[in-house]
């Protein structure tokens, strides 16, 4: 099946330039030029990964994010912007971006990014390997089942990114044992290299964020010096 990619940029080149790379590699594309038509275009078309520039007229990038995050849409968010300052990046995790490419950018690795997260996504909708076989697991007041991607604390519903719901089952599949941003960056990102990137520390905070008591003293989400975190369930 051709994966469905939505670009949504008002830089008329930059998107058009985009939609023939994506072409070239096979995938379906669609453009939306402002940010309600993106969200109209995402009931329309259903794509399987969103392109998402953050200046936007109409609604900026992160109040679309935050839309689509909010009516419970799981379509991985790339999030393409000239804002390279780590507060903004920051914001776009925490609006529920998947990752995030600062223009100007390569298109090798904007294409390893797509790759990677449409690749994710296919092991999310069964069509890879999963780890949907994973029972209900626990640790404090948080409840995760892995099969319907649902999270509970303190029996309330917690509303996680995907990739933040990704980083905590992979977590608690190790039982304790940490791992390495590197290792987590290649498990869930799939980056072939040990890139520069903060990415999984973000990901981190806002997780102990919405699960910690509190998240300058986390009791579960450890961080293991010079190595990376784990998951203490006590």
């Amino acid at each position: 099946m051709t994966s469905k990619v939505l670009i949504v940029e008002d830089n008329v080149d930059l998107a058009y330039g985009l939609q023939t790379v994506l072409e070239i590699e096979g995938y379906d594309v669609t453009i939306a030029k402002d940010g309600p038509t993106g969200l109209s275009t995402i009931e329309r078309v259903q794509p399987h990964l969103i392109i998402l520039d953050l200046m936007l007229p109409g609604l900026n990038g992160y109040q679309v994010l935050k839309q689509i995050r909010r009516d419970d849409v799981a379509i991985p968010v790339l999030v393409l912007t000239a804002r390279g300052e780590e507060a903004d990046k920051v914001l776009g995790f925490n609006s529920g971006a998947d990752d995030y490419v600062t223009k100007p950018f390569g298109t090798l690795e904007l294409l390893a990014r797509v790759r990677a997260l449409l690749r994710r996504q296919d092991v999310q909708a069964g069509r890879g390997t999963t780890p949907q076989s994973m029972p209900v697991e626990r640790f404090g007041e948080v409840e995760v089942n892995p099969a319907s991607r649902t999270v509970y604390r303190r029996g309330d519903p917690v509303q996680l990114a995907p990739k933040e719901f990704d980083l905590l089952v992979a977590l608690l599949r190790r039982r304790g044992a940490a791992a390495s941003r590197v290792e987590l960056l290649r498990e869930l990102w799939d980056y072939d290299a040990e890139v520069v990137t903060r990415t999984v520390d973000m990901h981190i905070a806002e997780l102990r964020r919405k699960l910690e008591d509190d998240p300058s003293k986390p009791r579960h989400i450890l961080t293991v010096r010079k190595i990376g975190y784990r998951l203490d369930a006590g």
